[in-house]
């Protein structure tokens, strides 16, 4: 059985199918945040059927056509017939930086709202869908001062600037931890601005009262089973090929896309620098080590309402919390 989707196409229906808004202002904005393996893929589309909804992506890497396993991007057939948006849009040369995606998932949002379609954001990418959500103005750029700081990285490390960011300004160098291309925003900011780098991090406050941040739980052990499992299948379905193959379209010569995990330890492995058996092993490390750091920045935001990954009920949990900020 079907049901009419925004008089496109149609989709699976769903029992708890929401009304919509009176007005295109009123519109929701939902986000969906939680760990990588956790089931937020899953709980996006039931949201986006139940809403009137289409699903805006996120995670910062899978804008790159090309990263398909390594980013567990949902295939086309999966997608229940709903329009994903920011998804495939850059070659893996491209650069992209958070204000980007920043104007890139305010104007999809905008453009759904505007057709009376609920965005249903979803995605690993912590900071991401903060600077999109939350009041929050990019500092201005200066090319000279980027380009010396980013040769600086190359010729001395990570490690080097990281001590650097960490004496001037070490809540920014906490919460940026060993992501080299955000060292350099932060220093470029402190040396263009004169101020702390995480006095200009997003606040909690969002740019639109009708939103709402649903977030899936799951016990650690049991994420951690996941995430070796998934890890597992990528190198099982030919995610070193799909490197290979991207190495051909100038991945390593990408700036963004290079250094995602997974896609960095199979470069090094290619490169001689490791076996493949560790950079699967070290894959799984760092996911799971991303996976905790996201949930330390999720936790310490108190809007977010919680629905365990395996509760039945989850679907109806987050739509009750949705019909709270649409309906009187």
């Amino acid at each position: 059985m079907t049901c009419p989707r925004n008089g496109v196409r149609p989709g699976p229906c769903h029992t708890s199918h929401m009304p919509l808004p009176a007005t295109t202002s009123e519109i929701p904005v939902v986000a969906l945040v939680g760990p990588t393996a956790s089931g937020k893929t899953a709980l996006s589309l039931d949201l986006a059927v139940a809403l009137h909804g289409e699903v805006v992506n996120t995670d910062a890497m899978q804008v790159y056509r090309g990263m398909d396993i390594g980013t567990a991007k949902l295939p086309l057939a999966e997608r229940r017939g709903i329009p994903h948006h920011l998804l495939d849009t850059l070659s893996v040369r491209d650069a992209a930086t958070v204000s980007d995606f920043q104007v890139w998932a305010r104007t999809a949002i905008a453009e759904l709202r505007s057709r009376s379609v609920t965005p249903v954001l979803v995605g690993g990418s912590g900071l991401y869908t903060r600077v999109i959500l939350d009041q929050f103005e990019f500092p201005g750029t200066d090319v000279e001062v980027r380009e010396r700081l980013e040769a600086e990285l190359e010729a001395t490390g990570t490690a080097a600037l990281s001590a650097r960011l960490h004496a001037l300004d070490p809540v920014a160098a906490a919460r940026i931890g060993e992501n080299g291309r955000r060292v350099v925003r932060a220093l470029e900011v402190i040396e263009l601005t004169g101020e702390p780098y995480s006095a200009r991090l997003p606040v909690q406050e969002y740019a639109d009262p009708h939103t709402v941040q649903i977030g899936v739980s799951i016990d650690p052990v049991v994420l951690e089973e996941r995430i070796r499992q998934r890890v597992q299948d990528m190198f099982d379905e030919g995610f070193v090929a799909e490197v290979e193959g991207l190495l051909a379209e100038g991945l390593a010569e990408g700036r963004t896309a290079r250094v995602a995990i997974g896609y960095r330890q199979v470069l090094a492995a290619l490169a001689g620098e490791m076996t493949l058996e560790e950079a699967q092993e070290r894959t799984f490390v760092a996911t799971r080590k991303f996976s905790r750091k996201q949930m330390a920045w999720w936790r310490a935001d108190p809007r977010i309402t919680w629905v365990e990954y395996d509760d039945p009920d989850r679907v109806a949990k987050a739509l009750s919390v949705v019909r709270s900020i649409v309906e009187p």
